[in-house]
């Protein structure tokens, strides 16, 4: 980081804004709170730009800022071993989404394009006129409905967990530090063998999020899986330790002058050559 280094949020308001704001105050960076619309024009050619926000909003600004976003690919979930999901897990499109006969988790890979949640059947996932703009080939994430008993948010940061918290038990939001949790030692084992076969799949700066299944009428052992894994610049840090999550953020959503070249393939920008690729090697 130099002397020079900003970061600029974007203009909708969130407690994580105003935490990793702070957090970037403290260690004596700038922050720029972005206007709706053109925000970022004024900072053009400015060097030294990060960026935590939405990725609609960050699709008009990245370039402004000069800004290069990291995230995993559409496809990480599904190219897991099932030792690591324990449970089906499957991408297709919008449209063969529909067919669905069953209930079914259902979510966009990356964006908030419609909510993520079970739905009963194919027949049920949103359509017009709510969401006039969802085509047919829109890829979609679609996995067996399985109930996590506790959820933890990972911050990653080149291979290994930055910080954590819980977010949810049995779907509710429930947040708690990992640093003294009672599941601290299992949360980090399970995301160490994770990182240990399959960080290489993903961005040096990343939040993965697991969980802990609910064994089914609570007759087995439950077991740890993923979740799934997200970009850094737009995720909740719950009771993480801000100060280090914004580690990860900046890492995540910095100038594309410093991306590393294992990163590479892991960046939004397509428009500049490095596009969201399948995974590493294929840009």
């Amino acid at each position: 980081m130099t002397n020079s280094d900003f970061l600029a949020v974007a203009p909708q308001y969130t407690t994580t804004r105003e935490l990793l704001a702070a957090s970037a105050r403290r260690r004596g960076m700038e922050v720029e709170v972005l206007a709706a619309g053109d925000g970022a024009s004024l900072l053009r050619g400015r060097r030294g730009g990060h960026y935590y926000g939405g990725p609609a909003y960050a699709a008009g600004t990245a370039d402004d800022l000069g800004v290069a976003l990291l995230e995993p690919t559409d496809d990480w979930l599904t190219a897991l071993p099932r030792d690591f999901t324990r449970r089906r897990v499957t991408t297709t499109t919008l449209e063969h989404a529909r067919c669905l006969t069953g209930p079914a988790f259902v979510k966009p890979p990356s964006d908030k394009s419609f909510p993520a949640a079970v739905y009963a059947d194919g027949g049920r996932l949103p359509s017009a006129p709510d969401f006039p703009d969802l085509p047919p080939d829109l890829p979609v994430q679609v996995s067996d409905v399985v109930t996590w008993a506790m959820e933890f948010r990972l911050f990653v940061l080149d291979g290994a967990v930055h910080t954590g918290a819980q977010y949810a038990t049995f779907g509710r939001l429930d947040a708690a530090p990992l640093e003294g949790h009672r599941r601290r030692g299992a949360v980090l084992e399970f995301a160490g063998a994770l990182l240990a076969a399959r960080g290489h799949t993903l961005p040096s700066a990343v939040v993965v999020d697991i969980g802990l299944l609910a064994a089914p009428g609570h007759d087995a052992d439950p077991s740890w899986a993923v979740v799934e894994a997200n970009m850094a610049w737009f995720s909740n840090c719950y009771a993480a330790d801000p100060d280090r999550a914004l580690d990860v953020v900046l890492r995540a959503a910095g100038p594309r002058d410093r991306v590393a070249e294992r990163d590479l393939p892991f960046c939004r920008d397509r428009g500049r050559g490095l596009g969201r690729g399948l995974g590493p090697g294929r840009v």
